[in-house]
């Protein structure tokens, strides 16, 4: 079952079982999700689906948004908007697959580099074209970019 297919069966599924919180997690994230299926218009099929790399980067997207909204709602004191937000993004993170750890990430970095041909901070474009699609949801590309110009700097 596709990424999308899950979604659909989760809202259902959270919408029968009165989870309101969940239902609503997950409608906002298929409404991106066709959003983003619009705006592609797939050669005039505005049906087709996005593909599980793409809509694993619109739920990365989400929980991105979600901790931005965390650190501003705990700035301003509005404890009960963190408590909502830190629920979603509980919910979005469980669609996405398992987070690298910094030597996995590290290794990753590394034969990108290698692959690409890299050899200096200037060819860092490259090396992030090649990495973010293998990396969508698993990496943040805060975290990715500053590893890659770290490492384009030892050479």
């Amino acid at each position: 079952m596709g990424l999308r297919a899950r979604l659909d069966a989760d809202l259902k599924e959270a919408l029968k079982a009165g989870e309101k919180i969940r239902a609503s997690a997950i409608r906002m994230l298929l409404t991106a999700v066709k959003t983003r299926e619009v705006a592609e218009d797939r050669g005039g099929d505005r049906r087709a689906p996005l593909p599980d790399p793409e809509v694993l980067q619109v739920i990365a997207s989400a929980c991105k948004q979600r901790r931005d909204s965390i650190e501003q709602f705990r700035a301003g004191g509005r404890q009960d908007l963190v408590q909502k937000e830190t629920a979603e993004l509980a919910i979005l993170e469980a669609y996405l697959p398992r987070a690298l750890v910094p030597e996995e990430l590290r290794a990753k970095v590394v034969e990108a580099i290698r692959m690409t041909g890299a050899s200096s901070p200037r060819d860092m474009g490259k090396v992030m074209s090649r990495l973010m699609p293998e990396l969508a949801g698993r990496a943040d590309g805060k975290l990715v970019s500053e590893m890659v110009r770290e490492e384009l700097g030892k050479t």
